[in-house]
């Protein structure tokens, strides 16, 4: 099984910069960095659309990330909870009780 090999930020960030600074064309770039030109097209259009937050690496976020995986989680949690108050309230009364005392005459 052929492992996959990872390249660092510094190597995309140069790759790309010889296609957007340097003028060369993709495929001539990615068989000089003997990458696939592929490869490159898609470092191209992460550093097109991700800019300065490109290439952050496995496990690593950006802000916005960040807070849609937090307000997720605490959509879920609010969810559970209203289930539960749900469940709870069905166990109660539907009218208010009436309470009788008894007198004994």
């Amino acid at each position: 099984m052929k492992t996959r090999k990872s390249y660092s930020k510094e190597f995309k960030l140069d790759a790309v910069s010889l296609v957007t600074e340097e003028n060369y064309k993709i495929s001539e770039a990615a068989r000089s960095l003997g990458i696939s030109a592929n490869m490159l097209g898609r470092w191209l259009k992460e550093q097109e659309s991700e800019g300065a937050h490109a290439f952050r690496g496995n496990g690593k976020l950006t802000q916005e990330q960040e807070e849609i995986r937090r307000l997720r989680e605490e959509n879920k949690r609010l969810k559970m909870e209203k289930e539960i108050l749900k469940k709870a309230a069905s166990s109660l009364p539907k009218k208010p009780s009436e309470i009788r005392f008894h007198h004994p005459t």
